[in-house]
């Protein structure tokens, strides 16, 4: 039996180890997670695969940044409607946080219960949009 749609994330984060864990974790809770250590790679396949419920996406990363990534995102009328929840260590407060609009923010280090709260919410609403 396959995962539903709306339980389909995508987690982007360079850090190998803690986007290993969360997508161990996301997956143990039945969440089909895909998981990309570069921005760029994340929004190609996202040009041409399906749209998941939610993004998790770090800010800091090589190459493409978050704040790159989310102006991409936001450009393509398809993948402007996916939420992002920004799961970062950066003062954004200080680095552009007015060109990350309509994100939830998650600073880490990271409460795994808060984390599974916030994404239950956001999987909960897709349900409910369908």
């Amino acid at each position: 039996m396959s995962i539903p749609v709306n339980r389909s994330l995508m987690i982007i984060d360079d850090d190998d180890d803690l986007r290993t864990i969360l997508a161990d974790i996301l997956t143990t809770q039945g969440f089909m997670v895909a998981a990309f250590g570069q921005a760029r790679t994340a929004l190609a396949a996202l040009e041409v695969g399906q749209a998941p419920f939610l993004i998790l996406l770090d800010l800091m990363m090589p190459g493409m940044s978050g704040w790159e990534f989310r102006a991409a995102q936001l450009e393509n009328a398809r993948l402007a409607r996916i939420p992002v929840v920004v799961v970062t260590a950066a003062n954004i407060l200080n680095e552009g946080a007015g060109s990350l609009p309509d994100v939830e923010i998650l600073r880490k280090p990271f409460d795994l219960d808060t984390l599974l709260a916030v994404v239950d919410r956001y999987a909960a609403a897709a349900r409910a949009s369908r």
